[in-house]
């Protein structure tokens, strides 16, 4: 009579279920939510409450109303940079994506793209408004070459601190964050999918059409709402560029912090930044969403 599935004494016997293990893998990501539940969920949970409170302490949508009534330039501006930058953004970091995953020569090209992509797309505060400065501001070298050769950069409106100068700036980790999103839908692009198309009589554009564009749609789209948000919360860029003058809803909220409001006790700064997070947490949730509809052809 069988009595022992290994035939050694000691084995499961036919029928018994061997017990599970318990597991404590678990436990490695501990430090990571109480980094997350320290720094991300108690500030933002503490910020939303101030902004739902009058300086007497009393609840009241009053503030988050005042805030946005009061900073309506300093929204549209936001919103303005953000949806230009963003706009630009995918379509050139989308259609570099693609030239960087379909090229076949040099072979180090793709390589060159992504880790610049990599590096740039997390440049950014003083850092890189230095750079631009030194480049194309009144006494940069860029402004000084353009000069020589007969184009005076400031001979007509432009300013660095101005909207066009700072989507001028933005756009350089803008593209390159999108190069880092869309590359994975780009090579999610089968070859056969194309080559049954062109079997079936499909011109390129009928390709594109009906293949193409519909696979990546998810990931530009999602790509669009990450790269808003990533310019609606640039802060240092600008206050480094504008001086502390540029009229973004992150400067203003620096502006009333720094004592310009009765030493920041006004609930007006703590609104600003509640917007900022639930207008983060709206585009997060719907680039979230989009990739993992993105991901459905990459499997």
């Amino acid at each position: 009579m069988i009595t022992d599935v290994t035939g050694v004494g000691g084995g499961l016997a036919i029928g018994e279920v061997p017990s599970a293990r318990r597991s404590f893998a678990w436990l490695g990501l501990v430090p990571f939510f109480l980094f997350l539940f320290l720094f991300l969920i108690m500030p933002a949970v503490g910020v939303i409450n101030k902004g739902l409170h009058t300086s007497g302490g009393a609840f009241s949508l009053r503030p988050m109303v005042d805030a946005m009534s009061k900073e309506r330039t300093a929204f549209s501006n936001s919103f303005l940079i953000s949806i230009v930058t963003a706009a630009m953004a995918a379509v050139l970091g989308t259609a570099l994506a693609y030239a960087a995953a379909t090229a076949t020569r040099p072979r180090w090209l793709r390589s060159i793209v992504t880790s610049f992509s990599g590096v740039a797309a997390n440049m950014g505060g003083v850092v890189l408004a230095f750079a631009f400065i030194s480049l194309i501001g009144r006494q940069g070298l860029g402004t000084k070459v353009l000069k020589a050769f007969g184009f005076d950069l400031y001979s007509g409106s432009f300013k660095l601190a101005s909207p066009f100068g700072f989507s001028i700036v933005y756009m350089y980790f803008q593209v390159p964050l999108m190069v880092l999103v869309t590359l994975p839908a780009v090579d999610g692009l089968k070859q056969a999918w194309r080559e049954a198309a062109s079997s079936l009589g499909g011109s390129t554009a009928t390709y594109w059409r009906r293949v193409g564009l519909p696979v990546l749609w998810p990931s530009i789209l999602g790509g669009f709402l990450l790269l808003f948000a990533n310019s609606f919360s640039a802060f240092a860029t600008a206050y480094a560029i504008g001086t502390g003058s540029a009229n973004f809803v992150p400067t203003k909220i620096s502006f009333y912090l720094q004592g310009d409001n009765s030493g920041g006790q006004s609930p007006i700064p703590y609104a600003l930044a509640a917007w900022m997070i639930i207008l983060m947490a709206i585009s997060m949730g719907g680039y979230l969403v989009l990739r993992r509809r993105a991901e459905r052809w990459r499997r």
